[in-house]
């Protein structure tokens, strides 16, 4: 059981002088609870892959975004929120639990989240919230890419578990913006006596790749990423409509938000997931309270906004503090009321109304993000405060943002006193982890398929281990290798090989050790079949990266592929991990023993794959044809009925069943 967390103690600040933090509450205190009955209806809705400057109301004059836009008009626009964390699944984590990912436990995909970790949804379901979510992408999946999502949540809308192989990619990977409205406006007239209500909806669409439907494809050509964000408003739109027509708009709390943002080719990134630079971690934060909530006036032509630095940590404490609700245990994050409450205080000189900032309140921004250990380099560590920023990499970096906000001009130098003081608050922040070991991924085989046709690297839980990962390569040193990988996978989802391939041998020009290349365009060479230039590559990465079981098993299918019978055995047995917990290598070993005639063996591993899963028809068919080989039908059509249930439509299945009544006909004559 984890221990309680703990905050980050301010006392450790107070090296930095005049720069403090503000402590972080243990309990939300001094807020009032609604009357009985009257408990706001709140709403958190997060678009994914969201930077904040390519919003309307953010700045941006070139892309139309009424609904954001008309939501900060209505309540509180946060001009600096950022996120702990570039990756979908931490991100979200962060949102749901006020920790950052190293407290939380979700690090990277299929990392289950700590149970010891109390969720937005339990608590506001423990204060009589009837709570549902929506979600948009198969990566947020509580049964697959995200376990533990769906605690605390009444109704959480997972993907379908089986879909046929024509389904497409908006029925197996991810859902459009207006599908996932849609799911939750049908939800809410499914129980309309279901208040209070949290409601959590994702849209998921200004993911790469960017396939805006149309209008949005016409008018945002050459800017599809813009496109994918205006289609996404377009639902955001719908639903506040919604929300109108059902009397709950203006008497609901209303929370807008960005998991992460998007490199577009900043610092080299194309996408995220590597680096920490404002790119990906500077999102959109827009809070509509409850109405009446709001202390200051404004004229029709203003909006509300603060400049205060902020973290989407915050969003937790936020809701309840405005859903008045107590809650007391420690979190990262703080509530963001005290901030808009001062709103008035003094006149802006602006068209917004904007709260007083003070430089000694301001909120310090922890980011990290272990995906590139995944590709066997360094992870990032970073801390964002005062105007400053300081990553924590193999080569250390230290920006001036009042100076460079582009983040441009590394001046890091060990001897800078705020250097120090930054570099002090992120050593910090690894010594308060809860448990920087946390709970390993375990990513079924076809969950890693889902991720690689996301864009996203599949491994095993194996393959991001690193005993020094400051002595790994720095991500910056392999940030084109990395967008040449990343689109390598989005070209084999599209089926374009040769596209695929052609990004994959320009990566492995560049970095010719890199085991995770090597593994995917061996992975390709395998389905085009070429096993013996796959077996070839495999191996070469299963050299480098010894313990990763996923490579072993993707060798060993090449190798038996290609006829190598008896090298596939070697690879199965000679890699300890690889047979632990595996079905698919359970199930290959029992045919590569039936291809080698050793029946004792491949009947144990054939019976050990059911013993795993015994709802997969794979290792009862393969049983079946073992014991045809050894003529014993009536074992085999015993192996086939229980195969038949389970695939009922299966013309293999049907075929050997014809064929062992025939062999025992003919043993019976």
């Amino acid at each position: 059981m984890r221990p309680p967390a703990r905050p980050f103690p301010a006392i450790l600040l107070a090296c930095a002088a005049s720069a403090a933090l503000t402590a972080v509450p243990g309990r939300l205190g001094n807020s009032s609870a609604p009357a009985a009955g009257a408990a706001p209806d709140v709403f958190l809705i997060t678009i994914d892959t969201l930077r904040a400057d390519h919003v309307g109301c953010y700045g941006d004059q070139a892309i139309h975004t009424p609904a954001l836009d008309r939501l900060a008009g209505d309540g509180i626009r946060f001009a600096n929120a950022f996120t702990p964390s570039p990756i979908t699944n931490a991100s979200h984590a962060s949102i749901l639990t006020g920790l950052v990912p190293s407290r939380h436990g979700v690090r990277d995909f299929g990392m289950p989240l700590a149970p010891g970790v109390p969720t937005l949804a339990e608590v506001m379901k423990a204060h009589g919230y009837s709570t549902a979510a929506f979600i948009g992408a198969v990566i947020l999946d509580s049964n697959g890419l995200a376990p533990g999502f769906n605690r605390g949540f009444d109704h959480y809308d997972n993907f379908p578990a089986h879909l046929p192989d024509s389904a497409s990619r908006y029925q197996r990977l991810e859902r459009r913006a207006m599908d996932v409205e849609h799911r939750a406006e049908s939800w809410m007239l499914e129980h309309k006596g279901a208040e209070p209500r949290f409601v959590w909806v994702h849209f998921y669409d200004p993911h790469d790749p960017y396939d805006p439907p149309e209008p949005y494809r016409t008018e945002y050509v050459g800017r599809l990423y813009d496109g994918e964000i205006a289609y996404a408003d377009s639902a955001l739109g719908h639903l506040l409509d919604f929300l109108a027509k059902q009397n709950l708009y203006s008497r609901a709390a209303i929370i807008v938000t960005g998991d992460h943002g998007e490199g577009l080719g900043e610092h080299g990134e194309q996408t995220h997931g590597i680096f920490l630079y404002d790119s990906t971690t500077h999102v959109p934060l827009i809070v509509k309270p409850p109405q009446g909530a709001l202390t200051a006036q404004r004229p029709a032509d203003r909006a509300r906004l603060v400049d205060d630095q902020v973290r989407t940590i915050d969003i937790f404490p936020t809701i309840l503090d405005v859903a008045g609700i107590e809650f007391d245990r420690p979190l990262d994050g703080a509530s963001l009321k005290p901030l808009w409450t001062s709103i008035g205080a003094r006149e802006p000189a602006g068209p917004e109304a904007t709260a007083p900032r003070s430089r000694n309140s301001e909120r310090a921004a922890f980011g990290e993000t272990d995906y590139p250990l995944g590709f066997g380099w360094a992870p990032l560590r970073s801390v964002r405060l005062h105007e400053q920023k300081y990553i924590e990499a193999p080569r250390p970096e230290f920006y001036d943002l009042s100076a460079d906000p582009a983040e441009s001009q590394n001046v890091y130098a060990p001897w800078n006193g705020d250097v120090q003081k930054l570099r002090a608050l992120v050593a910090d922040m690894r010594r308060l982890a809860t448990d920087p070991g946390g709970v390993a991924a375990n990513v079924a085989p076809a969950k890693i398929e889902e991720l690689r046709a996301l864009g996203y690297l599949g491994k095993d839980s194996g393959s991001t281990t690193a005993p020094e990962p400051s002595l790994l390569p720095d991500p910056k040193d392999k940030i084109q290798s990395f967008n040449l990988i990343h689109s390598s996978m989005l070209a084999a989802e599209d089926r374009k090989a040769a596209d695929a391939r052609h990004d994959l041998e320009s990566a492995l020009a560049l970095d010719p050790s890199s085991a995770v290349v090597l593994s995917q365009l061996g992975q390709l060479e395998f389905a085009q079949g070429n096993y013996g230039r796959a077996t070839d590559l495999l191996s070469r990465a299963l050299k480098i990266r010894p313990q990763d079981s996923a490579a072993a098993l993707d060798e060993a299918r090449a190798r038996y592929a290609s006829g190598d019978v008896s090298g596939s055995r070697d690879v199965l047995e000679g890699s300890e991990s690889i047979l632990t917990g595996s079905y698919e290598a359970r199930v290959l070993l029992g045919k590569v023993n039936a291809g080698l005639k050793i029946w004792d063996k491949s009947e144990d591993a054939l019976q050990a794959a059911i013993i795993l899963d015994p709802a997969r028809p794979e290792a009862y068919v393969e049983l079946a044809r073992a014991y045809l080989a050894q003529h014993k039908a009536a074992e085999a059509l015993q192996q086939l009925e229980l195969a038949g249930r389970l695939a009922p439509n299966s013309r293999e299945v049907s075929d050997l069943i014809t064929q062992a009544r025939e062999i025992d006909g003919r043993s019976k004559r």
